[in-house]
């Protein structure tokens, strides 16, 4: 599920996809992003604003189609969502969803994931993050390009309120082993199990997860809570 750029040194850790938009996508990025995507600024968010309630709030990294963030968002309607996105027609295909379920629980916005958290999202604010199936960057000189590693791990710290938690679910072993240690070593987060996490029952399953399986890939799981 690629996403973009960029930390201090302007390394991209996605890529963007070039994919056809279907015409529903189009009109549905036409007609409602203005509603339900927030432009990217140096501005801090607020929330009570941006969803008319106090309700905690999930930020997903990278939500590809948005099938699993929508069926997410419904059975949690007390709950606050912000889907982060570069890939177009996936924006499109979750705004679809958002307006077929009737969903007003959830915002998109469609930017570099790191940048949005360095300057629009306040410390100490976010429930949980989300990151299903971020794009493993197998090759070794791909490395610096993953997303769930030192510094960016410091900075989903940062912005995790007290008890609020990290997960991230992958089907490439060796990222997995990666962030586990990467997670484990970041101040502040502590791994709610030892080692790799139970499934969780919460997460529906995404087509990432059903090309894994299918591939003979091992899903692993990670949680790790803010001290």
């Amino acid at each position: 599920m690629p996403q973009e750029r960029n930390d201090a040194c302007g390394i991209k850790t996605y890529v963007v996809r070039i994919g056809r938009m279907t015409d529903a996508q189009k009109k549905n990025y036409a007609a409602l992003s203005p509603v339900w995507c927030v432009p990217y600024e140096h501005v801090l968010l607020d929330y009570e604003k941006l969803f008319g309630n106090k309700n905690p709030v999930v930020i997903e990294i990278g939500f590809g189609m948005g099938s699993a963030t929508a069926i997410i968002a419904s059975q949690n309607p007390d709950v606050n969502y912000i889907g982060i996105e570069v890939h177009k027609p996936g924006v499109g295909k979750l705004l679809g969803e958002i307006d077929s379920r009737k969903l007003r629980n959830i915002r998109i916005i469609e930017h570099d994931a790191l940048e949005v958290l360095s300057h629009m999202i306040a410390d100490d604010s976010v429930a949980a993050f989300h990151v299903f199936f971020p794009d493993p960057w197998p090759k070794k000189r791909h490395h610096k390009r993953r997303l769930v590693q030192r510094p960016h791990t410091t900075l989903f710290a940062s912005k995790l309120a007290t008890g609020g938690y990290f997960y991230m679910a992958t089907d490439w072993e060796a990222y997995a082993e990666s962030a586990l240690s990467e997670l484990s070593a970041t101040e502040n987060l502590s791994n709610k199990y030892n080692g790799f996490a139970n499934a969780q029952a919460w997460r529906p399953r995404t087509k990432f997860e059903e090309r894994g399986i299918s591939e003979e890939r091992a899903i692993r799981e990670l949680y790790f809570v803010k001290k």
